[in-house]
């Protein structure tokens, strides 16, 4: 599976800040051992060259992105995959302070 990660600067572009550089997240995922790859996600504009570049034939994104991204599928299948109900990233940042102050960055 290769996973396309949001860079830092692509994060700061969305308004996001991580509580994680990239890099440190990028060792977290290496761990998955159903990853094979990690590619850096610069920008929103390079995922047909990614799908293509990568011989990607199946892109998952979550449902809050519903048809947004339906442009893709003349290149793999789009699967646009539910959120977990009731959990938010608020409500892990709350637990995380709450059990060790991971801080008030967003994940």
């Amino acid at each position: 599976m290769t996973v396309a990660l949001s860079s830092d600067t692509f994060n700061q572009l969305k308004g996001k800040d991580a509580k994680f550089s990239w890099e440190q997240r990028k060792l977290d995922l290496e761990g998955v051992r159903y990853v094979d790859d990690i590619i850096s996600k610069d920008e929103c504009e390079q995922k047909v060259s990614e799908v293509a570049t990568h011989n990607i034939d199946l892109f998952t994104i979550g449902d809050d992105w519903e048809r947004k991204f339906d442009f893709l599928k003349e290149h793999c299948y789009v699967v646009y995959i539910g959120r977990t109900q009731k959990i938010s990233s608020t409500m892990i940042l709350k637990l995380s302070r709450t059990i060790g102050g991971l801080g008030s960055k967003a994940i």
